[in-house]
């Protein structure tokens, strides 16, 4: 992944309902300007007057998915963070909505790796880098099984032939 340097002075919107997530990511992301919201409105009012570098939402409690719908269309690359929603299913569906990168609470002291590499990507043109997911796979088959992409074995092939462009 690249240099994390690309995320000095960013601006960044973080959202969770949990302040102690919220205060976990404005230390580890000390080298970016980081805004936090609580709650899906308090996000919605930060989104119409700030223009954000990245955003990172969690799925549950705040409305990520659609708070991801809003960012997509303001193309802001976008950092979903889960831990009670952390399935396939999940994973899946925030790749289909256009997330850059699905990241494990568990993973949250990585949390700059992860940010630099949806920045990098994007400043490279593309919208998500292979990087992100490398990383967390093992995870996933840990958590999951080792067989837990075959269900959806279309959707991860091209998933992965993506990643690799």
């Amino acid at each position: 992944m690249d240099d994390r340097r690309i995320l000095e002075d960013k601006l960044i919107l973080v959202v969770d309902d949990e302040p102690d997530i919220l205060e976990t990511l404005e230390e580890l992301l000390y080298m970016c300007r980081v805004h936090t919201a609580g709650s899906f409105e308090a996000a919605v009012d930060l989104l119409k007057t700030n223009t954000y570098d990245a955003a990172i939402f969690d799925i549950m409690g705040v409305q990520g998915y659609q708070l991801l719908e809003i960012t997509r269309r303001l193309n802001i690359p976008t950092l979903m963070l889960t831990a009670h929603a952390l399935t396939p299913e999940n994973l899946k569906t925030a790749i289909e909505k256009g997330a850059d990168a699905y990241v494990p609470k568990d993973k949250l002291v990585d949390i700059t790796m992860f940010a630099a590499d949806v920045l990098t990507a994007r400043k490279q043109g593309k919208q998500a880098n292979a990087d992100w997911f490398s990383f967390v796979r093992p995870v996933f088959d840990r958590l999951f099984g080792s067989g837990w992409r075959k269900s959806d074995q279309d959707f991860w092939d091209a998933f992965d032939k993506q990643r690799k462009e």
